[in-house]
């Protein structure tokens, strides 16, 4: 029974593509602690300019964000092969293990370290290991809890987007379908994890500060969506010619006929 199902192209591709879906989702979570400089990545001088009255602005973006553009180019292929359902299915499973990656990091924190591993990398400019993985590690509960929301209304915004904007245009322009869903569920994404994860749970940003840091991180998203539009169009005619035109013309006008129930 199990070879079969393993044999099957398309069930293969589902947990291929889920596979990736889950680890970029999970990179994203445990590598968005660190804050880069996106003018130093291109040599450019930091950008100062103010905005809704918040001065010295800048492009400082968390980490976290460079895998999320394979995470929504493998959603709208999941979308438009295995529909909502599969969208779904991927998201709250993907939720429910970076639940449980934070829940194990936080015991792992916990745990009581060895005396010689402490200071063992204290030649390397680290004096106390501990410290270190703790304040890599461990993230605070508000960045948590605003990422897990954000990841989770994202990715729904943009499986049901996806579909409303297929019921309309069909097979034909896929850029429209998939990208103007992520630029839809990336504003959402940017929305929930600032104000969830600042405005909420914070006393010292105000709904100015945020607002003005999710137009920031937004701009950013935008602009990545749109450059991104090329790789979707690579990752559909990989996906047909690994299924064949009839399955995968097959699969696409199913998925846009199940119902999301």
């Amino acid at each position: 029974m199990i070879h079969s199902i393993l044999a099957d192209r398309a069930t293969r591709l589902f947990l291929v593509l889920g596979g990736f879906f889950v680890a970029n989702a999970l990179l994203a979570e445990m590598i968005g602690v660190k804050l880069f400089q996106l003018e130093s990545v291109f040599g450019l001088e930091k950008a100062d300019f103010t905005l809704l009255g918040q001065k010295n602005l800048s492009f400082v973006l968390s980490v976290g964000v460079l895998p999320w553009p394979i995470v929504f180019i493998l959603t709208d292929v999941v979308n438009d092969y295995y529909g909502v359902r599969g969208v779904r299915f991927l998201t709250l499973l993907t939720a429910a293990l970076i639940a449980f990656a934070f829940v194990v990091m936080y015991f792992a924190i916990g745990m009581p370290p060895a005396d010689f591993w402490v200071s063992m990398n204290a030649d390397q400019g680290i004096p106390d290991m501990q410290s270190a993985f703790a304040g890599v590690i461990g993230q605070g509960m508000n960045i948590i809890l605003g990422s897990l929301s954000a990841f989770v209304i994202g990715q729904l915004v943009d499986a049901f987007s996806f579909r409303a904007i297929k019921r309309v245009t069909g097979d034909r322009r896929i850029w429209l379908r998939a990208t103007g869903s992520t630029l839809i569920s990336q504003l959402i994404d940017s929305v929930v994890v600032t104000y969830v994860a600042f405005w909420l749970m914070r006393d010292d940003f105000s709904f100015a500060r945020c607002t003005a840091m999710v137009l920031t991180a937004y701009a950013y998203k935008f602009a990545v969506a749109v450059l991104s539009t090329p790789f979707i169009y690579l990752v559909h005619a990989g996906v047909e010619r690994y299924l064949g035109r009839e399955r995968a013309a097959a699969m696409r006008a199913s998925a846009l006929r199940t119902t999301e129930a």
